[in-house]
């Protein structure tokens, strides 16, 4: 994990997206429901981020280009 600050930014997406859909599932209230669209597009922006590298990383330090 050469580029942490990205790869946690985008874990952490993906933990909020996962933990507000499961919470709007599960809150014994029908008329609340994951807003799915929303899921899908921060779990994408979170896989974005941690397939990203940090800026303060050049190519060589973290492989890109093998």
């Amino acid at each position: 994990m050469k580029s942490w600050k990205t790869t946690l930014a985008g874990i952490a997406a993906i933990v909020a997206a996962v933990a507000t859909a499961v919470s709007a599932q599960f809150d014994n209230d029908p008329a609340t429901v994951p807003d799915w669209t929303m899921v899908i597009a921060m779990i994408t922006a979170g896989v974005g981020l941690v397939l990203a590298r940090d800026n303060d990383k050049s190519s060589e330090q973290v492989g890109a280009g093998k």
